[in-house]
């Protein structure tokens, strides 16, 4: 990725130019950002300023991924990118385990009815 971001709220701890090259960049499953970021993003600033990276949602086309793009220094950037792929990973478990649930559920309601 050699242009640089279009984002003009550039973070006080991301150092411009050298900071916004080679960015490191990771894609989640788009009915997972909610959860990661919470209501319309609200939680990105927050988890800009701890992880001292800036962060950019990018939607790819014909898939229901996104791209999330982290800029920083070399280290804060790995670091992001590995917290947010093990958030990614844990609310994909989550989300997973509450389908089985309700599969589970749905199954039981089924007997009784055909019990009856």
């Amino acid at each position: 990725m050699g242009t640089l971001p279009e984002r003009k709220d550039i973070p006080l701890w991301v150092k411009a130019p050298e900071d916004l090259k080679d960015p490191e960049v990771l894609q989640v499953q788009t009915q997972l950002l909610e959860a990661m970021f919470g209501p319309a993003g609200s939680q990105i600033p927050y988890i800009e300023q701890v992880s001292k990276v800036m962060l950019e949602l990018k939607v790819l086309e014909s898939s229901d991924l996104m791209e999330i793009v982290v800029y920083g220094s070399y280290l804060y950037k790995l670091r992001a990118r590995w917290m947010l792929q093990s958030m990614a990973e844990w609310h994909r478990q989550r989300q997973e385990r509450g389908m089985l649930k309700l599969e589970d559920a749905m199954k039981a309601l089924e007997l009784r009815t055909w019990m009856k």
